[in-house]
């Protein structure tokens, strides 16, 4: 049996169909452990922040420090299930410098307060999901989109509650988004 050049190209063209499909769902394998556990770090951080005001800068030092060590671990975990490596040095010094880029504005030059702060944070973390998106996925641009869209309303409709709504929001839309992750 012998087929021609169109069904060739073709079948190239389904193969390389398949091998996208099955690239994008190891992404979304990795990125969903990762969110849920941001998501669950974030909203831990956002109801211990409402019971400690005082040490809320403690608590989200503390919560951004076990998200970074929890999405390494996860990383080293799936290195050794799998055998790919997940995060390298330049994942850790590009987040480094989004993170030092945007301490600089909101707390060095900005001083921004307490519920501005809490909108800004979630807002800027979910513009690089959702340049993130632009490259991986769908998923990171709908997930990043969303939860700007929702902290927004909060930001000018939730009143006293925007921490509470925060914390729904922004952890709870994370978690969220990792568990349909895993399910695409």
């Amino acid at each position: 049996m012998t087929i021609d050049r169109n069904e060739a190209a073709q079948a190239l063209s389904d193969i390389d169909d398949v091998a996208a499909r099955v690239r994008q769902s190891r992404v979304y394998n990795l990125t969903s452990l990762i969110l849920i556990l941001w998501g669950a770090v974030i909203f831990a951080a956002y109801m211990l922040g409402m019971l400690m005001p005082r040490q809320a800068g403690i608590v989200w030092i503390c919560a951004n420090l076990l998200g970074v060590v929890g999405s390494l671990g996860i990383s080293l975990f799936i290195h050794e299930k799998s055998g790919v490596r997940t995060v390298d040095w330049r994942v850790l010094v590009a987040l480094a410098l989004v993170f030092a880029f945007g301490f600089f504005w909101a707390v060095g030059i900005a001083r921004l307060p307490g519920r501005e702060l809490n909108a800004f944070w979630a807002t800027y973390w979910m513009l690089i999901y959702s340049l993130v998106g632009l490259w991986l996925g769908f998923g990171f641009l709908i997930i990043g989109l969303g939860i700007t869209a929702l902290t927004l309303i909060g930001y000018f409709f939730a009143g006293p509650y925007f921490e509470l709504w925060m914390a729904f929001v922004n952890g709870g839309g994370l978690i969220l988004g990792g568990l349909w992750m895993r399910r695409t």
